[in-house]
């Protein structure tokens, strides 16, 4: 029944993916709202630049659901929210699933859930928390036939306070290996800092690894580093912030389409940047 919603999910073509993560007010982080204050708007304009998918919360949903027809992106539920984003260190982190997450899932006709499994520094007790959340997901998605995707996200102290992300070919490898043990259909993952490594990312997982997007680049640097983890043998992409908070979403989204899914240079691609607002 999984390979039923993966077919919604996955472009047929090119059996990649594109989706675009408009999730971020779950981590009540005021700096992550830029680009979706209002949400209905921002939903709509990537929803009519087709992406193969948009990943939301339970509380947005609805803003994708109720758009009529059939052809609307497919729908990737944010499963858990979580408090390790924010400019300083939390006195205590927490890796939280929303209530029935697959049953609401499938109440909003969801391709796929979408989970955490974090690894912070001197963080053991949230990574075993993202643990049981994880596995506790795998049985209820195995039940209903619901695909489950672990965004595995490695991180490290920032500069300034509270952490970044770590792009360490050893860590980010380990632990998307350890979600797929626990049972991922599909692995959401950083980018390694040695982008032409990836491939070892992408062979020890064995499912399909989605690449995340991180913080705003410019359009040059996210389409060269898309063709890149694509080349290695990534299945697709998930950005969040290079999307929405860029001056064209519709744009920028259409030209990460062409590359992911057509093959496209970077440089073919920022053509249909041109003139775009």
């Amino acid at each position: 029944m999984k390979t039923y919603r993966l077919n919604r999910l996955f472009n047929a073509a090119s059996g990649r993916c594109l989706d675009v993560a408009v999730d971020h007010g779950f981590a009540g982080e005021a700096e992550f709202l830029v680009g979706i204050e209002g949400m209905a708007g921002a939903v709509a304009r990537l929803a009519e630049a087709r992406p193969d998918a948009i990943q939301l919360t339970v509380g947005q949903a609805h803003h994708l659901q109720t758009i009529p027809g059939r052809d609307k992106p497919a729908l990737v539920l944010r499963a858990d929210t979580a408090n390790v984003y924010g400019r300083r260190e939390p006195d205590r982190s927490f890796a939280v699933l929303i209530e029935d997450p697959v049953g609401q899932a499938l109440r909003l006709d969801a391709a796929c859930v979408v989970v955490n499994m974090f690894d912070v520094p001197g963080g053991d007790d949230l990574r075993g928390a993202c643990i049981e959340n994880v596995s506790r997901l795998k049985a209820a998605c195995d039940h209903a036939g619901m695909p489950l995707m672990v965004e595995p996200l490695v991180m490290k102290p920032a500069t300034g306070g509270g952490y970044t992300v770590d792009g360490d070919l050893g860590r980010i490898t380990a632990l998307a290996r350890q979600a797929v043990e626990l049972g991922a259909d599909i692995i959401k993952a950083d980018p390694t800092d040695d982008l032409s490594q990836y491939h070892r990312v992408v062979e020890a997982c064995g499912v399909p690894v989605l690449v995340r997007g991180g913080g705003r680049v410019s359009d040059e640097e996210i389409l060269a580093r898309t063709q890149a983890v694509i080349e290695q043998g990534a299945s697709g992409i998930v950005y969040g912030r290079n999307i929405i908070q860029h001056p064209s979403p519709a744009g920028i989204t259409r030209a990460l389409m062409a590359v992911v899914h057509e093959g496209w240079t970077p440089e073919k691609a920022g053509s249909l940047l041109e003139g775009s607002s």
